[in-house]
C-alpha cells in the first residue's frame, strides 16, 4: 500500500495528490458553509433593517469574495505540488491577475454602492441616483487605474517609470483639453452642489427651458418653443441661473390706468375695487393697491398680489381672470382706461384782435 501510495506521478507521490484533493473538498465544502449558512443568516438581517447598501454589501461579496477564496483555494492546493518552475509562475501569474481583477471590481463596487446610498438619502434621491453616470465612469477610470499599476507593480514590473509618463502625459492631455476638463469639474460641481436638477425650469439670460439632460461635458435644456438648447458646463457654473423650481409663489405688479376726468368719488373706489377683485381669485394673496402717481394723460394704479403657485400658466388664468374683471367692473361703473394722449389748444389772433 505504501509502495502505491509512494509512486510519483509528475514528480509527486499518489499521496501528495490524494492529500490535494482532500484539501480542495475540504475547501470548498467550508466555503459552501461561508456561502450557503453564514451569509444567508446575514443577509436576512439586512434585509430588516431601512437601508439598502448592506444589503448590496452582501451581494458584492457572494458576486466577488466567494470566487476569490475559490481561486485562493485552487492555488493554495496548487502550491503544494512539486511543478515545474515555468508552470508554477504561471500559476502564480493567473491567480495574481485574477484576485487583482475581483479586489478592483469589489472595491469599485462599494464605492458605487455607498455613493448610491449617500444620494439617495437626498431630496428627489431616486431622480439623483439616475444622473450618476458620469461620475460612475470617472470612478470607474480611477479606481482601475490604481488597481491596474497596482497589479503591474505586483508582477514585477517597475511602475516609477509608468507613473512618471502618465503624469507627463497628464499635463500635455491637460493642456490640451482644459476646456474639455473644466465642463467634466464643473459637472461635478452642479451634481454635488445642485444649483439645478433635471426637470426644473430654469432661465439662463435670455434663454429659458426644463432641464432635459445632464451630461458629462454639456447639459442640455428643452426651451418652450421645442428645440433643445446645448451649454457647456462651464458656461452655466459661471452664468446667473433664475431656477424656479423652489418658487412656492409668485409676486405679480400691475398698473391701471384711467382717464382724467374720472371723478374724485370713483378715484376713491377703485383701490379697493381692485381689492376685491383680487381677493376673488382662488390661490391669491392680495398685497397693496394704491393710487400711485399722475401720469402725463392718466392716473396711475398700482396692484400687488401674489400667485400662490409656481406654474406659470396658474399665474397667467389668474391675472386673465383679473383683467377681465377689472374690465367688466369699470365698463359697469362708467370708468374709462386712458390712452397716450395730447390736447392741442388753437388761439385764433385775428379773431381776437376784431374783439
Amino acid at each position: 500500500m505504501n509502495d502505491i501510495l509512494e509512486r510519483e506521478f509528475f514528480h509527486n507521490s499518489l499521496q501528495t495528490y490524494l492529500i490535494l484533493i482532500a484539501f480542495i473538498i475540504i475547501g470548498v465544502a467550508l466555503i459552501n458553509f461561508f456561502k450557503n449558512s453564514v451569509l444567508t443568516r446575514v443577509a436576512r438581517l439586512t434585509e430588516k433593517t431601512s437601508s439598502n447598501f448592506d444589503n448590496h454589501l452582501i451581494e458584492s461579496i457572494d458576486r466577488f469574495g466567494v470566487p476569490a477564496l475559490y481561486i485562493a483555494l485552487v492555488f493554495a492546493a496548487l502550491d503544494y505540488l512539486a511543478l515545474p518552475v515555468r508552470v508554477n509562475n504561471i500559476i502564480q501569474f493567473a491567480t495574481t491577475v485574477a484576485l487583482t481583477i475581483l479586489a478592483i471590481q469589489f472595491v469599485s463596487n462599494t464605492i458605487l454602492l455607498l455613493l448610491r446610498s449617500y444620494v439617495g438619502r437626498q431630496e428627489n434621491g431616486e431622480e439623483k441616483v439616475k444622473q450618476l453616470g458620469g461620475v460612475i465612469l470617472v470612478i470607474n477610470i480611477i479606481v482601475w487605474g490604481i488597481g491596474l499599476l497596482t497589479l503591474l507593480d505586483n508582477l514585477g514590473y517597475d511602475v516609477t517609470t509608468v507613473v512618471a509618463g502618465l503624469g507627463i502625459g497628464g499635463i500635455a492631455v491637460a493642456l490640451a483639453a482644459q476646456n474639455i476638463l473644466g465642463d467634466l469639474f464643473n459637472y461635478f460641481v452642479i451634481f454635488f452642489d445642485r444649483p439645478f436638477e433635471v426637470g426644473d425650469f430654469i432661465i439662463i439670460d435670455d434663454k429659458m427651458g426644463v432641464v432635459d439632460k445632464i451630461g458629462v461635458k454639456t447639459t442640455r435644456i428643452k426651451s418652450l418653443s421645442g428645440e433643445q438648447l446645448v451649454f457647456a458646463n462651464s458656461d452655466l457654473t459661471n452664468s446667473r441661473i433664475h431656477n424656479y423650481k423652489q418658487m412656492q409663489q409668485r409676486r405679480v405688479v400691475f398698473k391701471i390706468n384711467v382717464i382724467y376726468q374720472t371723478s374724485y368719488e370713483q378715484v376713491k373706489t377703485i383701490p379697493g375695487l381692485l381689492r376685491q377683485i383680487v381677493e376673488e381669485q382662488q390661490l391669491t394673496r392680495f398685497d397693496r393697491a394704491h393710487f400711485a402717481s399722475y401720469g402725463d394723460s392718466s392716473l396711475d394704479f398700482e396692484v400687488v398680489y401674489y400667485v400662490l403657485s409656481s406654474d406659470y400658466n396658474v399665474y397667467m388664468d389668474t391675472q386673465q381672470s383679473i383683467n377681465l374683471r377689472i374690465f367688466e367692473e369699470f365698463q359697469h361703473r362708467g370708468i374709462e382706461f386712458a390712452y397716450p394722449t395730447r390736447t392741442l389748444f388753437v388761439v385764433n389772433d385775428e379773431q381776437n384782435h376784431q374783439q
